[in-house]
């Protein structure tokens, strides 16, 4: 697929590219100049208390969070980029090799074990 105006290069050559942000400029700016700066742009309009009073965070459509122990998610960030994809994708794979439990119903307890009657 070509998309105008779009200019795709390997990870190597964007590393070699000189950035066009005026860095010095930046660090030299004031708290009331970027602010300044923020308030006179049209793309982006300051927003207000208003704006974030009925504001809520929205989870991706089959997703939740949960707690992954920390040396855990270390590891697989270390083995680099995609680390919570790898993460799914191995606990994924973990769950179809499980075989499925059977449902247990109290009456194979009691018939498995005649002294819990």
């Amino acid at each position: 697929m070509k998309e105008k105006g779009i200019t795709r290069v390997s990870l190597k050559d964007l590393h070699k590219m000189k950035g066009l942000t005026d860095w010095k400029r930046v660090e030299a700016m004031t708290e009331e100049d970027i602010e300044r700066a923020a308030a006179s742009d049209p793309d982006a309009p300051m927003t207000t208390a208003a704006d974030w009073a009925n504001a809520r965070v929205v989870w991706p459509a089959g997703k939740q969070p949960i707690c992954i122990d920390n040396d855990i998610v270390e590891w697989f960030r270390k083995q680099g980029h995609g680390y919570q994809s790898r993460i799914n994708s191995t606990l994924r794979e973990f769950v179809k090799t499980q075989k499925p439990r059977r449902k247990t119903t109290r009456r194979a307890i009691v018939k498995a074990h005649p002294a819990s009657r």
